[in-house]
């Protein structure tokens, strides 16, 4: 809502050739109203006027695995859907499409002052935010939400319309979608085929509605038309879409704790649990299939705190930060008025002091405990569920919830692998981190179990009620409180749970300090920096980045290309590794040359290219959008050079990946014969003037 203001006159200047209306408008179609976020977790596009979606394939990879076999195994050979019933439903997946947004700021602030601590102000913005959200919504079937911006200092509306009915259309094998594996991740050159595919359904009157036969394809206010015409080098660029997070604020001890403390502990432990998974994901193709999303997820962000500590370092982003906040004290420090911001940078350094002492207790909790081995968050959850049903009005039907959510917990679960893990990382657990920062129940077992993690771990995978479905079954079947309340397995999660909530207690001074400190240096810094425009952190709302296609050079005599062809997949191919396999028929089709139109004017099929626009983890599967609106990409992945960059955006180096639109429509028409598909889409031909870039 902010480009008019902030961003237009650059973006005109470097080819945009729309109005600011036609990328965010209230009252008529607009770009935002084809953008869509998908399960709140990635971002996806609408490319026909029957609601067909667009997003990436590891955006999609759980919803693929879901409806996989052994016998059928979408996630290695594909899925397509040539006809609307062959489309698979997917419970729980939501698609969310933005209403409006409005600047709450002052609404919020009337209800907050300085005498009011951190937390206080917290419970007080929550409060009349869910009042403002709760009447922006009242009498449709609209869902909001306000969030907070710049640490504190804005608040924004937002509303939406949130379908319950999206179902999976197509998805190319990994062999295309995760061409290249963890090798290539956040690597370029590149040569993915990211991308996978979903209708959006509606009610008859094209409003949300849970998912049922009777369902009908949205009709979109705007479905982006898709351009043939591929990039050039300068060409304009906008990226719409759902960033999860960035930490742009970030001092330059939050960097020491970051380098230092918590990236490394993640690393080392996801080390470990990547290693038990994929010895037994290569050992039974059920394993495999069952692990398949836990597995991507964690290895996804091992090498992402592996790159961005390792480019932390080589971009000397310290120093960086210490400039800013050089800047930031002499504005501070010139008017006896701003003592408080000059007390913000001590606040903060103090509070990192506190917190380093725990930082990596609070790591091993997170991925040792909580999305560790899968039975403690699951006991947790459940746990709770069947206390409840000691007071149920509704026992059967009670019962039959917890065995639903249960059915979804046991399709992902190994109990070996499970076990295995738990022995793993809670063993590393009891050895690395002070016990007073540990769960009670490690005490127990150096008290009363020899010290040996194994006898607790063997008692609870064994014996608890929810180390399998037939153990819950059998409860549920002779339901008793008090068997619950000795469990093993559940005690093991309270035991887990308190230590976080005692973490929580025991940090809040901490927490309020930081949260004080950062709120005042954030509104600072844009007050020292008048003339700078602030982008505020991703919070996974609405977003809008712009720039250009461009090569790079990472280092010295190393010079990459903005683009990728298919001959680099060809000189990729190792049928020997299964992150490199090229299926027969996408070779065939590459020694034939048969391209189609989806051919550059060279004859060349395109794969991959790069742009200087900022994304971050959430934008994956976001549009990449040229000058007139046309989509000419899908944003899937940022480039290793500059994983420094959601802490400080690297101009210089920073790149998103994006798979080539003509890449995705190839592989859909020649690869797949899903033309039906191509048919629903407005494919536009034939090249416009361009405008040269500045930048």
């Amino acid at each position: 809502m902010l480009v008019e203001r902030l961003n237009y006159a650059d973006m005109k200047a470097n080819g945009l050739n729309l109005t600011p209306e036609e990328l965010y408008d209230i009252n008529n179609a607009s770009l935002k109203d084809a953008i869509v976020s998908l399960g709140g977790f990635c971002t996806g596009e609408i490319i026909s006027g029957e609601g067909l979606m667009l997003t990436n394939h590891h955006c999609g990879y759980d919803a693929i695995r879901t409806h996989s076999t052994v016998e059928n195994d979408y996630l290695t050979d594909g899925f397509w859907a040539m006809t609307r019933e062959e489309e698979r439903m997917n419970p729980g997946l939501t698609a969310a499409i933005l209403v409006r947004m409005e600047d709450v700021t002052a609404q919020v602030n009337a209800v907050l002052n300085d005498e009011m601590s951190e937390s206080e102000r917290q419970q007080a913005a929550d409060k009349v935010g869910k009042e403002l959200a709760a009447a922006a919504v009242e009498g449709t079937k609209h869902n909001a939400y306000v969030r907070s911006f710049f640490h504190g200092n804005e608040y924004y509306l937002f509303v939406f319309n949130t379908y319950q009915d999206v179902r999976l259309v197509g998805a190319p094998p990994s062999s295309v979608g995760k061409y290249g594996g963890d090798t290539d991740n956040w690597m370029w050159p590149r040569h993915t085929g990211d991308f996978s595919m979903f209708r959006i359904y509606a009610d008859a009157d094209g409003n949300p509605a849970e998912a049922s036969e009777d369902n009908v394809p949205l009709k979109p206010k705007h479905h982006l038309p898709i351009s043939l015409n591929g990039v050039q080098e300068g060409d304009f660029t906008m990226v719409f879409g759902f960033p999860g997070s960035t930490d742009r604020f970030l001092t330059s001890t939050g960097i020491e704790q970051a380098i230092n403390l918590y990236n490394p502990t993640i690393v080392e432990l996801r080390d470990h649990k990547l290693a038990i998974m994929k010895e037994a994901m290569d050992a039974d193709d059920a394993v495999r299939l069952a692990l398949a999303s836990n597995y991507a997820q964690t290895a996804n962000y091992w090498k992402y705190f592996i790159g961005q500590t390792e480019q932390l370092k080589k971009n000397r982003v310290k120093a960086k930060k210490e400039a800013i906040e050089k800047v930031y004290l002499d504005w501070a420090n010139a008017d006896p008025a701003r003592a408080e911001y000059a007390e913000a940078l001590n606040m903060i350094d103090q509070a990192y002091a506190v917190s380093n002492n725990t930082v990596k207790g609070d790591v091993y909790l997170m991925e040792a405990g909580i999305r560790g081995a899968s039975l403690p968050l699951f006991a947790f959850r459940t746990g709770r569920m069947l206390g409840a049903l000691a007071s149920s009005e509704d026992m059967e039907g009670d019962k039959a919830m917890v065995l639903e959510y249960a059915k979804e917990h046991f399709a992902e679960y190994v109990a070996d692998v499970d076990r295995a893990l738990a022995a793993e990382l809670w063993g590393m657990w009891m050895e690395n981190v002070p016990a007073d920062q540990q769960p009670g129940i490690f005490q127990e077992v150096r008290d009363s179990m020899g010290g040996d993690i194994n006898v607790l771990v063997n008692d609870i995978y064994d014996n608890s009620i929810f180390a399998s479905m037939e153990n819950l079954e059998a409860f549920l079947n002779n339901y008793d409180a008090d068997v619950l309340a000795n469990d093993a397995g559940n005690s093991l999660a309270t035991s887990i749970i308190m230590t976080y909530f005692a973490g929580q207690q025991g940090n809040a001074e901490v927490a309020q300090n930081m949260d004080k400190g950062y709120r005042l240096f954030t509104d600072g810094l844009r007050q020292a920096m008048p003339n700078k425009v602030f982008a505020p952190d991703a919070n996974s709302t609405l977003r809008m980045t712009w720039g250009v296609v461009g090569s790079y050079d990472p280092q010295d005599a190393v010079h990459y290309d903005f683009v990728t062809t298919i001959d680099g997949i060809m000189q990729k191919e190792d049928p020997n590794n299964d992150e490199f396999i090229v299926p027969q028929k996408l070779k065939d089709l590459y020694i034939a040359k048969d391209y189609g139109q989806y051919a550059d004017e060279n004859g060349q099929l395109i794969v991959n290219f790069i742009s200087n626009n900022d994304i971050t983890g959430g934008n994956s599967g976001s549009p990449v959008i040229n000058g007139d609106g046309e989509l000419i990409g899908t944003a899937f992945d940022g480039n290793w050079e500059a994983m420094s960059g959601d802490i400080f955006f690297e101009d210089q180096l920073q790149r998103t990946i994006s798979v080539d639109i003509r890449y995705t429509l190839f592989i859909i028409d020649k690869y797949a014969g899903a033309s039906h598909l191509i048919d629903e889409m407005t494919l536009v031909k034939g090249k416009k003037k361009r405008k040269k870039s500045r930048r």
